[in-house]
């Protein structure tokens, strides 16, 4: 049997459950889910069904990652309610490519643990399962283990084998609706020119959960914590853009300042105004350690996020509660400086790994 797989959190229990009520099949997981974005994210979920199908000791195949495919499928249900037509056009193509899959591999049935998600709509996979199968004869099992204790016991089995819990079904058009509703900041369609893995980004919980697979014991708790994202800044001297780093919660009243540097105290800046701060290119290699010879270099090549803290904490003399902006130019200016902002900054909670 073929069973085409969305994520861990939805396929461990069921396949369990698969394996149980179909002890003669042989099963093989196949992971096809073009509709995640970013890539990232759907690396992440991967990583995380390999995990889970080595411990059940299930085959996994992936299928290819055609994004660009899907999303011509889609073009015109971009604003579609979760478990619209933009939902109906994805289970088609999954399923579709699943039972293609299942018949080039010689077997006779076929299932998805979409099955078991409490947001997908159950009727509609049964349609689309059952039309396929008349289709390309090929059995599609029909199973609500959702019903009953099932979503509490496939929570239990997240939890138990710290699996890697998603908060959003991974198509983009489904994340922007859901982050508008909560009024949250779409961060995991944010990325750095510099790269610099932030905290609780996607790039941060592929790091956690490849740990996680390297180790023989281990638990993840989750940690409320202040999040930071740099949406866009800029400093202004003699009418020019001058290059400028801004370091990790750097924040600014009103998102523009003008002002001077009106003492320099320990090769630090401060500005007459705003708690701003500047220091030059040549403090900050002394202060980190490095060799930058350019702003722009420190711009796409930045330092980890825990050595940007660590030099925070320098410049502040260890005031972890500082949120005052930081700036690294060429050298600290004898002019007016113009320094604009965009941010955000907001209560988030991140995994941890222990």
């Amino acid at each position: 049997m073929l069973v085409h797989i969305c994520c861990s959190v939805d396929s461990h229990y069921f396949l369990q459950k698969i394996q149980e009520e179909y002890p003669d099949e042989t099963l093989v997981g196949f992971f096809y889910d073009p509709n995640i974005h970013p890539y990232s994210e759907y690396k992440l979920r991967l990583l995380d069904v390999e995990y889970s199908c080595k411990q059940l000791g299930i085959e996994l195949i992936e299928g290819p990652y055609a994004l660009e495919e899907w999303l011509k499928l889609v073009k015109g249900l971009e604003n579609e309610p979760e478990k619209g037509d933009r939902c109906t056009v994805c289970f088609d193509n999954r399923l579709e490519t699943s039972v293609k899959k299942a018949i080039e591999l010689g077997h006779d049935k076929f299932t998805t643990t979409l099955l078991i998600s409490p947001k997908k709509s159950q009727d509609k996979l049964e349609i689309i399962g059952k039309n396929l199968s008349s289709l390309y004869n090929c059995e599609f099992i029909f199973k609500d283990y959702r019903s009953g204790n099932g979503v509490e016991m496939q929570g239990k089995q997240v939890k138990e084998h710290n699996l890697y819990r998603q908060n959003y079904c991974g198509c983009m058009f489904g994340l922007n609706a859901q982050r508008e509703q909560q009024d949250k900041l779409t961060d995991e369609l944010i990325y750095p020119i510099g790269q610099q893995i932030q905290p609780e980004s996607i790039e941060e919980r592929l790091e956690l959960y490849q740990k996680r697979n390297e180790l023989k014991e281990c638990d993840i708790i989750k940690q409320r914590f202040l999040n930071y994202r740099l949406l866009n800044a800029k400093v202004i001297i003699n009418k020019e853009v001058v290059p400028s780093y801004f370091l990790f919660y750097s924040t600014l009243k009103g998102k523009k300042s003008i002002g001077r540097v009106e003492r320099v105290i320990k090769n630090v800046g401060y500005f007459n105004r705003d708690e701003l701060k500047i220091i030059s290119l040549d403090t900050f290699n002394q202060l980190a350690n490095t060799n930058y010879t350019t702003v722009l270099e420190l711009v796409y090549n930045p330092l980890s996020f825990d050595d940007e803290l660590k030099l925070r904490a320098k410049i502040t003399q260890n005031n972890h509660f500082d949120l005052s902006t930081i700036i690294i130019l060429k050298e600290i200016p004898d002019a007016k400086v113009s320094v604009f902002s965009d941010f955000k900054i907001y209560d988030d909670v991140k995994e941890v790994l222990l």
